[in-house]
């Protein structure tokens, strides 16, 4: 299977919609409607946890694809010139206002491959919560993000209760939340 064209069908500011021709494995043309983002080089999603208590730290914002209140974790892309590393040190500190240390990122991952292209790294790191001093955020304009704090032990319950409430939820933090859960529940 590969692609054998794309042409753009549609653009906005920030996103362009795309139709995909490509070979099946049968050797049948297909077409496949997809999205990208313009200016970007993908998005970096930080999973940050706070140190000595073992919180998460995650957010809470308007969506407006959605419609809803999403809980995420605090993320955003990587702008030109930045290395993912550092959109994830920046996203946490502008969202948050914790600064934290980066552990590690996890390999690209796709966010919905069957509708975009859009690549995300996950960014794992730490943050000493009794080293915090200036919790200053500095959100976008079009941004009014909340702060939450969750205890790791306690997040499928925090989405379930969250979900009750009509918060959405990001599928990284449920699929996170779904890891935690297997990994108390296995057999040691």
């Amino acid at each position: 299977m590969k692609q054998v064209r794309t042409r753009e069908i549609a653009s906005g500011k920030w996103l362009a919609l795309n139709q995909i021709e490509y070979l099946d494995n049968r050797g049948v043309k297909r077409v496949w409607e997809s999205v990208s983002r313009k200016q970007s080089s993908g998005a970096v999603a930080v999973v940050c946890t706070l140190r000595p208590s073992g919180r998460l730290i995650l957010v809470r914002q308007y969506r407006p694809p959605a419609d809803g209140m999403v809980i995420e974790f605090p993320a955003g892309l990587v702008n030109p010139g930045e290395s993912p590393a550092e959109t994830a040190v920046r996203e946490l500190r502008e969202e948050t206002g914790y600064r934290g240390r980066l552990l590690r990122l996890v390999p690209d991952a796709f966010s919905s491959p069957g509708l975009s292209s859009e690549i995300v790294r996950l960014a794992v790191m730490e943050a000493d919560e009794e080293k915090q001093t200036d919790m200053t955020t500095n959100f976008d304009d079009t941004e009014d993000i909340e702060t939450i704090l969750v205890e790791a032990g306690t997040l499928e319950k925090f989405l379930r209760d969250a979900a009750v409430r009509g918060d959405l939820i990001d599928g990284r933090v449920s699929a996170y939340s779904v890891g935690l859960s297997a990994v108390r529940q296995s057999p040691v």
